[in-house]
């Protein structure tokens, strides 16, 4: 075991056991604390994009004063990401990728927006950019307020603060590529705000319209519980009910996401993913088509069923001008006993539906008998899938699927990747084997277990740079 992965156990079970101690909705600095210098919409003083960037700069200014200035440092605190100088304390990284992030280029090809979900912050999508900008991109990574500083902000975000935000960043990367066409990458949440901006570019009431969209992990038709999440909030300014603002509350060291998760944020989701679905399905043959969509998705997902992609978005649009990439169950070591529900039966069913008009591409293994995996890829409108070779890409020997937050990140990635990189002493949180008695540690075995990283992230990419050569 390197010692940098031995130092994080360490820290983990430190740490947690010391806050465990203390209750389980104990809230620190970083929930109570709200950063009014945070962006909202209709801020007069908020025109252009360069306007946003000033208001971060003043937010993480008041993050620092408000929230890291109340939090003790020391061993005991190694890995809480508040505490100046830890482990998870973004702000000892190179590059603090909770902070809106641009790569120019002196002739851009074309321009390029990143959109993270709920609870994340740009890092999400750092790697997938940095590759475009090598392409010659001109890309801009989006931190959407409330989000890469505390979790708080997730309190008071609604969901025109996020709209607002995306349209600056469009129209400060249309102005800077001129008639080079722009195009937007939304994960998660994100999906769902690069959606809504292009019915309103369709409707005129935003602009450029994107060349095209590629949607990883799309909240689309999200959990129906997901609508009390409105009620609960409401009950929490009742005295004594505070505690209803947070549907969880977790230790906070993830250096670039939010562990706790607010109230209003699930509901502010409800809101984006409701809206987009009213419209999608109110769309008649007389409305200009969407841009071209590539949707990219784990057939296992605990956020949103594939399903919800197949009926709720691809299957409403306009026919053979979109694409759906599943990344199977690893049918080698899955065995159906032991899954709670099986995806597999819906994966074969759609790749011998002749009516999807859209193509399929579903990433699985050659055959039960192997971790090998193939890209087998069927056109709109067909039934027959053609094998395409991928050498040297195979199942983990220890994964049974990706997950929800798995897709854009690298197996190489430096945080949450297979491996922790050698001779680096930065946190690493891909894979952390943890082990005791159970109802001892403040984090839940299914966080500990959820997959985190994508063995098959070279797809992705390739699949997305493809895309937008088409596109363009």
């Amino acid at each position: 075991m390197s010692m940098n992965r031995l130092t994080s156990i360490v820290l983990l079970t430190v740490t947690f056991g010391a806050l465990s101690s203390c209750g389980g909705q104990q809230l620190s600095p970083w929930h109570t604390e709200r950063l009014n210098e945070e962006f909202v919409a209709g801020d007069e003083d908020v025109q252009s994009f360069a306007d946003y960037l000033a208001t971060e700069e003043r937010v993480f200014a008041e993050l620092q004063d408000e929230v890291y200035s109340q939090v003790p440092t020391g061993s005991e605190y190694g890995l809480v990401r508040y505490s100046s100088g830890s482990m998870a304390d973004p702000q000892g990284y190179d590059t603090n990728w909770n902070r809106t992030f641009e790569f120019s280029s002196k002739n851009p090809r074309g321009g390029v927006l990143l959109l993270h979900g709920m609870s994340d912050s740009p890092y999400s999508l750092h790697t997938i950019g940095e590759t475009l900008a090598e392409q010659g991109y001109w890309v801009v990574g989006l931190r959407a307020p409330g989000h890469g500083t505390a979790p708080s902000g997730l309190k008071y975000v609604k969901p025109e603060d996020l709209i607002a935000a995306t349209r600056l960043a469009m129209a400060h990367l249309s102005e800077a590529v001129g008639e080079q066409p722009v195009h937007i990458i939304g994960y998660s949440t994100g999906a769902s705000l690069a959606l809504g901006f292009a019915l309103d570019a369709a409707e005129g009431v935003a602009s450029p319209m994107p060349a095209s969209l590629v949607l990883v992990s799309p909240a689309i038709r999200v959990s129906a519980a997901a609508s009390l999440a409105s009620f609960k909030r409401g009950a929490s300014s009742v005295p004594g009910l505070s505690g209803m603002a947070w549907l969880s509350v977790m230790p906070e060291f993830d250096p670039y996401k939010y562990n706790s998760f607010a109230t209003n944020a699930a509901d502010v989701v409800h809101q984006l993913t409701r809206g987009v679905d009213r419209r999608i399905a109110a769309r008649s043959d007389n409305d200009p088509p969407l841009p071209p969509i590539l949707a990219l998705k784990s057939t296992v997902d605990a956020t949103v069923t594939t399903a919800a992609i197949v009926d709720n978005l691809l299957s409403l649009l306009t026919p053979k001008r979109h694409e759906l990439v599943l990344f199977d169950i690893n049918r080698y070591a899955a065995k159906a006993s032991l899954l709670t529900e099986n995806p597999a039966p819906l994966t074969d069913r759609l790749l011998g539906d002749e009516s999807l008009p859209f193509a399929l591409t579903v990433i699985t293994n050659r055959d039960n008998q192997t971790r090998d995996v193939v890209a087998r890829r069927k056109e709109a409108y067909s039934g027959d899938a053609m094998d395409h070779e991928l050498p040297g890409l195979a199942w983990p020997n220890d994964v049974f699927s990706l997950s929800h937050v798995a897709l854009p990140f690298a197996p190489d990635n430096p945080l949450y990747g297979s491996e922790p990189p050698a001779g680096d002493a930065t946190l690493h949180l891909g894979d952390i084997p943890l082990r005791g008695e159970r109802d001892m540690n403040r984090i839940s075995g299914e966080w500990l277990l959820r997959m985190r990283y994508n063995p098959f992230y070279d797809v992705l990419e390739s699949r997305v740079l493809g895309w937008f050569e088409e596109a363009n």
